[in-house]
């Protein structure tokens, strides 16, 4: 098979090296794609227009046999330009796009879960500092913590937008508990915001609040105290994506693949 698999991730290179989850991503896709002789060429671009453009040198130059297309978005024209540039590609995620292989996770299902949790330990105000509202995944995640305060009559949800930065998680935080109510337990969507916040809390003496963090990793798990959170093996979804791809190059018609199951991991912030 051999050659390079395309994967851009769009953002500041300081914040994206901190991501323990694509760190671990391209883990996974590389332990299925190495014994191939199939490497991963990641590319850290600033906004979308640079990213059209690394696909459209990648296409003339003949330089990346696949890509692998993450944090898809409402009406994203990504899959549309490559396909147009013939540059074959596997979605992480659902796209709106027909005629890709998609690996497929139930960020719905496992929101519902971490409410469902939390509202079992007694919780009625709960927060949450999402990711980019433009993303898929954050979307079918507020829809169901929408959803999931319809279904539990009292409990009332409060949302703010982050970035997955640290400083977003550090202004999330500030903002959901200036709210009246404040919240009793707070979701946060990646692991880099809850830890910044869990720092803030310890800074200002803050106590008394839960803290849920959206991502699995070790920083969870070194922080003090251990961050709870809502896990997916990260380094399987990378496996599962490495499989997908292996079979799009070896010619398989396009499908979806299930990614990994999610569990909640309680630690002490909760």
């Amino acid at each position: 098979m051999g050659g390079l698999v395309g994967l851009v991730l769009t953002g500041s290179a300081a914040r994206v090296g901190v991501e323990p989850f694509f760190l671990e991503l391209i883990d996974g896709i590389e332990e299925i794609l190495a014994p191939r002789g199939v490497t991963v060429l990641l590319l850290v671009t600033p906004d979308l227009e640079a990213e059209l453009a690394a696909y459209r040198r990648w296409a003339a130059g003949h330089t990346v046999a696949a890509v692998i297309v993450v944090n898809l978005v409402h009406g994203d024209v990504r899959p549309g330009r490559l396909a147009a540039l013939g540059l074959p590609a596997v979605l992480a995620g659902r796209g709106e796009h027909p005629g890709f292989p998609r690996v497929l996770t139930d960020d719905a299902a496992a929101m519902t879960a971490a409410v469902e949790a939390l509202i079992a330990r007694g919780h009625r105000t709960i927060g949450r500092v999402t990711g980019p509202r433009t993303l898929l995944h954050t979307a079918e995640r507020s829809a169901a913590l929408s959803a999931a305060e319809h279904d539990h009559p009292g409990v009332r949800v409060i949302e703010t937008e982050g970035d997955y930065g640290a400083e977003s998680g550090v202004r999330g935080i500030r903002t959901l508990l200036a709210a009246d109510p404040p919240p009793t337990a707070v979701i946060f969507d990646n692991d880099v915001m809850a830890v910044a916040a869990a720092q803030e809390l310890s800074r200002t003496g803050v106590t008394g609040v839960s803290l849920l963090a959206g991502d699995d990793s070790p920083l969870c798990e070194l922080a003090s105290p251990p961050l709870s959170a809502l896990s997916t093996d990260v380094h399987d979804h990378g496996r599962i994506l490495g499989r997908a791809v292996a079979e799009l190059l070896a010619g398989a018609e396009p499908r979806d693949h299930a990614g990994p199951a999610f569990q909640i991991r309680h630690r002490a912030t909760t």
